[in-house]
Order: C-alpha cells, then sequence, then structure tokens
C-alpha cells in the first residue's frame, strides 16, 4: 500500500510516518479509538517504539452525534474530540498505519501484526484496542444519516433528543436500556423489534412499561431511514401483512448489539462468550506480553472516559513489562 505523505493525516508536520517492516518495535497498538490513541500518547511518553495500527481513527466516537460526559468538555461532537486526540498524538513521532486490516497475530518472544495485504510487523510487546463494532441495520439512510439522527449508543446521544420524538430499533437488554433512558427525556419513543416479544431481562421491561410515552411495535423491521442533512422519519415493515407504515421521527437509535473486533487474535488469546478479550487490573491478556484495553476487552461499561483509563494502563503495563525483561 502506497502512502501519501505530502498531505492528510501522514503530513510531515503531523509526525506521522508509515509501518517500517524492517523495524522491531517496543509497542504495536492494534487500534486507533480513545482507548488506541491514549495508550499510543502513554508509551510514547515512556519513550518505546511505537506503532498503531487502525481500520479507522477515532473508531466509535466518528458514529457519535455529541458527547456530553467527558471531562473537560460541556458538549462537544464526536469528530471533534477526535481531532483532539489526534493532535494530542501528533506531538510525538509516530509510526502509523490507517486503513489498515489486521489479519492476525503471531505470540512470541517478538511478537507479529501480520496485515490482510501481507506486510508483517515485529514488536516486543502488543497492545489490543479494537474496539468493538456496531450491528448494522443495513437500510438506505443509515449510512448517510450516522450522526444526523442515527445513532448507536443512547448513554451518549439520549440527551440531545429532549422533547423529540424518537425510534429505537432492538427489543434486546440493549434496545429496552436505550428506550428507557430516551422515554425520560422524549416526547415519544417506539420501539421496533423483529421478534413476537421483547427479549430483555424482565426487570428492565418492567421499568420501561413504566412509561407512557413508549408505543410498542413487535413483529416490525426499519426498512428506510429518510432525512436530507438530518432524519425526519423511517419506513417500518410489519412482518406478519407485509404491509410498510411511515413514522415521523427526530432520530433512530440501533441497538441491535455489537461485535468484538477480536477475530484476529483467535487462538492467541483467550476470550469470553461474548468474544471479548478477558484481561486482568493490568490489561493483562492470558499471553505475556499482549495486552488488551477498551470496548473489545471484558471490562464493563463501554464509555469513551473509561476506554482511555483503560488504554493508559495498558500502555504502562506494556512498559513495565518492557522493563521487567530487560531486567
Amino acid at each position: 500500500m502506497q502512502l501519501n505523505l505530502s498531505s492528510g493525516l501522514f503530513a510531515p508536520e503531523n509526525k506521522f510516518n508509515p509501518l517500517d517492516v524492517e523495524k522491531q518495535y517496543d509497542v504495536i497498538i492494534i487500534g486507533g479509538g480513545p482507548s488506541g490513541l491514549t495508550a499510543a500518547v502513554y508509551c510514547m511518553r515512556k519513550g518505546l517504539a511505537t506503532g498503531l495500527v487502525s481500520i479507522q481513527v477515532g473508531g466509535q466516537m466518528a458514529d457519535t452525534a455529541g458527547i456530553e460526559n467527558y471531562l473537560g468538555y460541556r458538549y462537544i461532537n464526536g469528530t471533534e474530540l477526535i481531532d483532539k486526540f489526534r493532535e494530542q498524538v501528533a506531538q510525538f513521532g509516530i509510526d502509523f498505519e490507517t486503513k489498515a486490516h489486521v489479519q492476525s497475530i503471531e505470540d512470541g518472544d517478538v511478537k507479529k501484526v501480520i496485515l490482510e495485504d501481507g506486510r508483517s510487523f515485529r514488536t516486543r510487546t502488543l497492545i489490543i484496542a479494537s474496539g468493538k463494532q456496531y450491528k448494522k441495520l443495513g437500510v438506505p439512510g443509515e449510512v448517510e444519516l450516522t450522526g444526523h439522527g442515527v445513532a448507536y449508543c443512547a448513554i451518549c446521544d439520549a440527551p440531545l433528543y429532549v422533547d423529540k420524538r424518537v425510534v429505537v430499533s432492538g427489543g434486546g437488554n440493549s434496545g429496552v436500556a436505550a428506550a428507557i433512558d430516551l422515554a425520560k427525556v422524549a416526547t415519544h419513543v417506539t420501539l421496533v423489534q423483529r421478534r413476537d416479544r421483547l427479549m430483555a431481562d424482565q426487570l428492565l421491561i418492567d421499568k420501561l412499561k413504566a412509561y407512557e410515552n413508549v408505543d410498542y411495535l413487535l413483529e416490525h423491521l426499519v426498512t428506510e431511514i429518510h432525512g436530507t442533512n438530518q432524519v425526519t422519519g423511517v419506513t417500518i415493515l410489519n412482518r406478519k401483512t407485509g404491509e410498510h407504515i411511515e413514522v415521523e421521527t427526530d432520530g433512530i437509535f440501533v441497538e441491535i448489539g455489537l461485535i468484538p473486533n477480536s477475530g484476529f487474535a483467535k487462538g492467541v488469546v483467550e476470550v469470553n462468550e461474548y468474544q471479548e478479550i478477558l484481561v486482568d487490573c493490568h490489561c493483562r491478556t492470558s499471553a505475556p506480553g499482549i495486552f488488551a484495553a477498551g470496548d473489545v476487552t471484558s471490562v464493563p461499561y463501554k464509555q469513551i472516559i473509561i476506554a482511555c483509563g483503560e488504554g493508559a494502563k495498558a500502555a504502562l503495563s506494556a512498559n513495565d513489562h518492557i522493563l521487567n525483561q530487560t531486567d
């Protein structure tokens, strides 16, 4: 892959250079979200030869319309916060690969990160901060309106929908929990569930049913999202009758689950039943010298500020591991 070093992310003033296949790194970080970028800052401040591999700089923050729970900002949108993080990393010289897909990793005294394009990079330690990806509806309008009324995190974005009408797609724990958060602030919530019943825990269902501003469309599917610069409505299919209905809304929350980006580490580190990488309080995985941080791990509460803290811990743990090897 040929990189343009004269403009954009890899401009010389950004101090970003492509990863070097001939170089052995002290640490390679997989993932460019909050945990990965924080880990990069801490690793470089420790003087470690650091490389970072990422599909998308910012991770899930790129899909977040507004953030009101990150200390230091009363309100900031996801793209703006990504820029702040990137500026922080740009203070240091770092080898960086963007739009790079990791195919696999290999354990050993010298670990390897192998990309889908066949290139392989060597490192003494490895930090996996590859996050999760939201399950998508895959319907027209979803991609175009993401961040403009299409949202995937009620904890992050529910406060933006005070006195507005919203749709929630998903009747599992995440969908019902999102509907509860939204029912507290929105004028009306329409919950759309493809099955004939809600699949969430009964405790959550009971809490949601205490709100009178929620409608339920069971055995229905969202088939299209409408709007130009902002969501204005959705088309919903009745799975029993085949009929379509149009629902006016200011936004739609897609809450059908998340998938950890941990497949490339299969067989190298232990994962739980949700395919999240198991870590201890030092972000250590089951493989010595391999650490993990952020949403890809078993650590609860998937929040930006938590991911940042875990990224810092992983970096410090990786540094300690290298010092202990040297001693």
